[in-house]
């Protein structure tokens, strides 16, 4: 009887532990699941989508190369309003540009909806340290709360040259009065603001490596921003005489005078002239200069990334890259942004998802407001009310999109991107129209003939003014 009530206390021993194993191995996985992933969200300062995995197989950038293979690549991204501030803080709030929102370089989030709740705020009230390494808001004092850490490197973008250099390049490529367009200089990585963006980033992720929290680690690099400033290994990576002028390097008639603007930020360098056309040698120079740019930010870039796998936290991390609008390297001899052509509103958008993506490209029109809503549903967060964008998680999990069109705006113009027609209306406050644009990419990619006010397209064009008012925000005339 001993022997029967002790095996029977075995018995009910090992049935409790075994249950007990059980619900705890169902509690982990519970628990893995529901583990929210790091985000390294990647901001590149003016980069266009002239990438050698968006076919432009003359640029050099082999670490983005290798993100995007094993990323969703948006082919049709466009950013919300083509000027950095403005632009940063729309997508960190996933709040539309206005009349009198989100306007310029120098726009704050925190001043312009100080009530919004930002992308790196929810995430901080949500458990997630949050860090802001390098050029994320335009002001790096921007909506400051949302941030545990904050860093920027020290000096001005501009004054970038250095005295000895002077006598190594022979005074090649020098201001004639204020700071030089470009420089090519025998440094190392970094002397620039970038190389040192990398190296923090790399201490950050370190540092990352053993906390018990998710994190957001926003990486905002500087380059290919004015001035072209890229160690001189970069620069030997082109072949000046291999470098073309722009198909579209001209200003049609047809085209509003509106469309045009001065590109004053590039003519505020000494080198640069003050007015009038600038000669083919000087702009083959600064298209030379943005390719080395793009060649070292890509190396830069390909640093921290091998960092996050050399430490084991790229399968529990989502990398997001993107730039916050496009540049006119020539295209309608325009240089800079500020403009609504394409070549300003089209940018660069990968995300790479582990265990989704792999390198898939999608034609899906995306607008940067999307990418706020995006993140919150990958990560399971509640997307706050005042978000505007649409998550594209859909599409990342191999879904059609449903949405063909985005809205963007500078100053008085406004664009309605419908499938391949571009429609840009000036407007005064009042919604009223003085001035349009209609471009069919289908014929016309380098948007050279205005269609807008040809008799055979005005029906087409009432059509796309009413759908651009549906479409263009309930607030965006207040």
């Amino acid at each position: 009887m001993k022997t029967i009530t002790k095996l029977f206390l075995h018995y009910l021993i090992i049935s409790v532990l075994l249950i007990s194993c059980k619900t705890d191995k169902k509690e982990v996985a519970i628990n893995t699941k529901k583990t929210p992933k790091n985000i390294l969200f990647i901001a590149v300062d003016d980069l266009r989508p002239e990438l050698n995995f968006y076919g432009a197989k003359h640029i050099k950038s082999p670490n983005l190369d290798k993100l995007a293979s094993e990323s969703l690549v948006f082919e049709r991204a466009y950013c919300n309003i083509p000027v950095c501030g403005a632009s940063r803080a729309s997508l960190l709030t996933g709040m539309r540009p206005t009349r009198h929102r989100f306007i310029n370089y120098k726009t704050r989030a925190d001043v312009d909806v100080p009530y919004a709740i930002s992308l790196p705020k929810l995430l901080k009230q949500n458990g997630y340290t949050t860090i802001s390494t390098g050029k994320i808001y335009h002001t790096n004092e921007d909506d400051g709360l949302s941030w545990n850490e904050r860093w920027f490197p020290k000096g001005n973008i501009r004054n970038y040259q250095l005295e000895k250099n002077i006598v190594e390049n022979g005074k090649a490529n020098l201001a004639m009065g204020g700071a030089s367009a470009f420089e090519m200089a025998a440094v190392n990585d970094t002397a620039y603001f970038d190389g040192k963006i990398a190296q923090k980033g790399i201490a950050d992720l370190k540092k990352l490596k053993n906390s018990k929290q998710p994190f957001f680690l926003a990486l905002g690099f500087m380059k290919p921003h004015l001035p072209f400033n890229a160690p001189k290994k970069y620069w030997d990576l082109y072949d000046r005489n291999t470098i073309e002028l722009p198909e579209s390097y001209l200003q049609p008639k047809t085209t509003p005078k509106k469309a045009f603007h001065n590109f004053g930020e590039l003519r505020n360098y000494g080198n640069i002239p003050r007015k009038g056309q600038i000669s083919n040698d000087l702009a083959k120079e600064l298209i030379h200069g943005y390719y080395a740019c793009v060649s070292y930010v890509d190396a830069q870039i390909g640093l921290v990334l091998d960092e996050l796998k050399r430490l084991e936290l790229e399968d529990d991390t989502i990398v997001i890259l993107w730039g916050d609008h496009g540049w006119n390297l020539g295209d309608h001899k325009l240089w800079c942004k500020h403009v609504t052509f394409e070549t300003a509103l089209r940018t660069p958008l990968i995300i790479k998802v582990p265990g989704k993506t792999k390198g898939t490209k999608t034609e899906a029109i995306t607008e940067y407001i999307d990418i706020y809503p995006s993140l919150t549903e990958l990560i399971g967060l509640e997307t706050p009310d005042t978000v505007e964008g649409k998550s594209f998680v859909p599409i990342i999990n191999g879904k059609d999109s449903d949405k063909d069109w985005a809205v963007s705006k500078f100053k008085d113009a406004v664009t309605l991107i419908k499938g391949d027609l571009f429609y840009t209306e000036w407007t005064k406050d009042d919604g009223i129209a003085y001035e349009r644009m209609l471009f069919d990419h289908k014929t016309d990619p380098l948007e050279l003939d205005n269609l807008a006010e040809k008799p055979a397209y005005q029906e087409k064009v009432k059509a796309l003014a009413l759908e651009l008012r549906e479409k263009w925000g309930k607030d965006f005339l207040k």
